[in-house]
């Protein structure tokens, strides 16, 4: 039975976001000094949707003007994402901790500048949002497409704005090694999924 796009873009979008990085630091790191907590989401949030919305209306629209393009795309998409959950296994094995130290930013104007910098000028974002979820969109029809975007903005919505909410329960669960070893077998297993279904989507065909 073929996932639909949305929960597609949902699954993809969440396997994602979650993994240790910069944006949920932040936005965790704003929510322990309750300092404009929700800005920080809202922040990554618009940032996020941006990249994702050039990504699978930019990227992944041009890439389904051409079959060839799209068997590429797809077996491209299909390739990182096994090598993704491989290197989520990985890194199961030496797992490390979210690292929320730091001086949170005091004033909006800083929020809102440190979350566009941390999200708009960080390579591994913009590989995420744009590449990889563009072209894993790329074998979709035109509405299809939509559906799949709509799922993973609402990924980055959800996810950022958990984390704002629930910085002070999260924290000591994001720095508990066994949590991160079971977050990364979780990962790297929903990754391979979706790249066996790009693959089927292909033979299909």
């Amino acid at each position: 039975m073929p996932v639909p796009p949305f929960l597609r873009g949902l699954s993809l979008g969440l396997s994602l976001i979650v993994a240790i990085g910069p944006q949920n630091a932040f936005v965790l790191r704003q929510g322990l000094a309750r300092r404009h907590a929700l800005l920080a989401a809202l922040a990554c949030s618009l940032c996020d949707t941006l990249l994702t919305a050039v990504g699978v209306l930019g990227v992944g629209a041009l890439l389904a003007r051409s079959p060839a393009l799209v068997t590429a795309g797809t077996l491209v998409g299909a390739a990182f994402l096994g090598w993704y959950g491989w290197r989520s296994f990985r890194s199961a094995h030496h797992p490390v901790t979210l690292d929320t130290g730091g001086q949170a930013a005091a004033t909006p104007a800083a929020v809102i500048a440190t979350a566009s910098a941390f999200s708009l000028l960080n390579p591994h974002a913009i590989l995420d949002t744009v590449v990889l979820i563009g072209g894993a969109s790329a074998g979709l029809s035109d509405q299809a497409r939509w559906a799949f975007l709509g799922g993973a903005v609402a990924a980055s919505w959800l996810w950022f704005f958990a984390l704002a909410l629930l910085a002070g329960r999260l924290t000591s669960l994001m720095r508990s090694v066994r949590a991160w070893q079971v977050l990364d077998i979780l990962i790297g297993a929903m990754m391979w999924v979706i790249a066996a279904g790009l693959v089927t989507s292909l033979l299909q065909k």
